[in-house]
């Protein structure tokens, strides 16, 4: 998927008071991380500090939960944190596998246009830091 646009998707919140996920949210301004993730994926939570740091460096990063539940992602963010600034519910893997995405987690560098500038597959840790705040200042 890298160097194509991002699929067109409409995820509704997963999280009450908490504004979802559409792929346009992820074409205007400039680029944004895009994580796969679910509350029951063991590799999420090891990957959680790597996200809360780029979050504390400036990316800005979205999410999209994968056959999930409010109440079970709320718990997970509360326990491990949340760099989320928009979190959609993907209930049945549809946006999932519109994305290409196999498993979770799952990240993408999304540039202000909406092309997918950079795949990682796998959790982030925190020796892949480094590597998303260069590719994330590459798609600026």
């Amino acid at each position: 998927m890298v160097g194509r646009p991002i699929p067109a998707f409409a995820a509704a919140p997963a999280l009450a008071g908490r504004p979802g996920l559409a792929s346009t949210d992820l074409g205007q301004g400039g680029p944004r991380l895009l994580n796969i993730f679910a509350s029951w994926c063991v590799p999420c939570i090891a990957e959680a500090p790597a996200l809360l740091e780029l979050k504390r460096r400036g990316v800005p990063i979205d999410a999209i939960a994968i056959r999930d539940t409010s109440e079970d992602i709320a718990d997970f963010l509360r326990d491990h944190g949340d760099p989320f600034e928009r979190i959609g519910a993907d209930p049945v893997g549809e946006t999932q596998m519109a994305l290409g995405s196999s498993g979770v987690p799952e990240t993408f560098i999304v540039d202000g246009r909406g092309v997918i500038r950079y795949q990682h597959i796998g959790p982030l840790l925190p020796r892949d830091v480094g590597t998303m705040v260069a590719e994330w200042e590459k798609a600026r």
